[in-house]
């Protein structure tokens, strides 16, 4: 939203009454689907300000920015967590299997996956402005976003899998970053102890100002299931 901002307000400069068309936009009353950036745009439009294809380019240019939006608005943590991430992973990795007492005797729900004899867990988080109150979509950062962020992965379980796979998502892009559990179990932005009482369970925040600290973990899409497999063989004998 930070681009497309700044770009109406470039054009809106070329408005012969520029201040008389924002005192009318501070009044406006919106109804869905006619809201302020409507608004702007056929009026831009009709002044001849924005032709009809600098308007594609300029819609096309925002899709592109936040092709992951839709993602915020999943609020149901367990839809997000669940449903959502685990079947971005399954999409790029088919191979993946729900574990059961056929795969693992003592499978009771501790882990996601199950992928040539590892045990994976995944979690997932959002990039969202650290300094806002709002709802999570309004929120929501690019990944080329100057302002402080924050991310948490929570209810992590070290001693119950093998490999984590964390799914991080911005508003343009999914980055992804594959971890032993001993990995994650001895990481220094391990936090234990996320509710009182649950042993071995813990979380872990990435901040703009340590997620350089994960570079070293980051996996490109097409390439998981050897980050997996590599993953696995970071773990101590």
């Amino acid at each position: 939203m930070e681009h497309l901002d700044k770009e109406l307000d470039r054009l809106l400069l070329e408005l012969p009454n520029v201040q008389e068309f924002r005192n009318r936009l501070d009044s406006l009353v919106s109804v869905y689907p006619f809201n302020e950036y409507e608004f702007i745009i056929s009026t831009l439009i009709g002044m001849d300000v924005l032709t009809l294809d600098e308007y594609y380019s300029l819609r096309d240019s925002y899709i592109e920015r936040n092709y992951f939006l839709y993602v915020f608005e999943i609020s149901a943590p367990r839809k997000f967590g669940e449903s959502w991430a685990q079947g971005q992973l399954k999409s790029l990795i088919p191979e993946l299997e729900k574990p059961s007492k056929s795969t693992d005797p003592e499978y009771s729900g501790q882990y996601d996956f199950y992928f040539e004899g590892i045990r994976i867990e995944v979690k997932a988080s959002r990039a969202v402005d650290a300094n806002s109150e709002e709802p999570l979509y309004v929120k929501a950062l690019a990944s080329d976003s100057q302002k402080s962020f924050w991310m948490n992965f929570q209810q992590i379980k070290p001693d119950l899998c093998d490999v984590f796979v964390w799914v991080a998502v911005w508003r343009d892009v999914i980055r992804y970053w594959v971890l032993s559990s001993h990995e994650v179990k001895t990481n220094e932005h391990y936090s234990k102890g996320q509710h009182r009482g649950n042993v071995g369970e813990g979380q872990l925040h990435v901040r703009d100002d340590n997620i350089r600290d994960f570079a070293r973990y980051e996996v490109q899409p097409n390439k998981l299931a050897d980050g997996i497999r590599s993953a696995y063989t970071r773990l101590p004998n």
